[in-house]
């Protein structure tokens, strides 16, 4: 019986796992992030793989101020191809600790499922953006323009590279010609 009751317990950690870590050593914000710069449309150029954005293309972010200090979150994806069917996901996010510290706890599902969202890097001016969280296996890389140039992707994949994370597990967003 106890063999059973082991068995059933790593098939239950097994199922409950969230996937592969592309960072073992994930470092903390490099810059504070300022909410009212941060908010606006972002493309995703990037991701690790994760469950909730199976199959998506043309993924967008959206972050809007709220009268509390925190930020409305509108995620939307197109499922399967840029043409495919529009998912939509809101939710809010608000700092984890020091307001421009760069971490930020984010849920869709109400206050009691709170996640990690930590701005690792971000441009100077806010073009780019580059989001993970404390376990290393969710990694975003995200851009101001739907389509960035040739050589900031090369930049955004170096510095994702230099933060730590396997760039290997990166999947490309397609996203449309704007």
């Amino acid at each position: 019986m106890r063999i059973v009751i082991v068995a059933v317990l790593v098939l239950i950690a097994a199922a409950c796992s969230r996937g592969p870590v592309g960072n073992i050593s994930v470092p903390p914000p490099a810059k504070s992030v300022d909410l009212l710069r941060y908010k606006g449309l972002w493309h995703e150029f990037a991701r690790y793989e994760n469950a909730f954005e199976d199959d998506c293309e043309g993924v967008t972010a959206e972050y809007t101020p709220r009268a509390d200090g925190d930020l409305s979150v509108k995620n939307t994806c197109r499922e399967a191809t840029l043409n495919g069917p529009l998912k939509v996901s809101e939710g809010y996010a608000r700092p984890a600790g020091d307001p421009r510290g760069g971490k930020l706890k984010v849920s869709f599902f109400g206050p009691a499922l709170m996640t990690n969202y930590w701005v690792l890097d971000r441009g100077d001016d806010y073009s780019w953006a580059i989001v993970g969280e404390k376990s290393g296996r969710f990694l975003w890389i995200l851009t101001r323009e739907a389509r960035p140039s040739a050589q900031r992707r090369i930049e955004l994949i170096a510095r994702a590279k230099s933060l730590g994370y396997d760039t290997d597990m990166l999947r490309y967003t397609e996203q449309p010609a704007r």
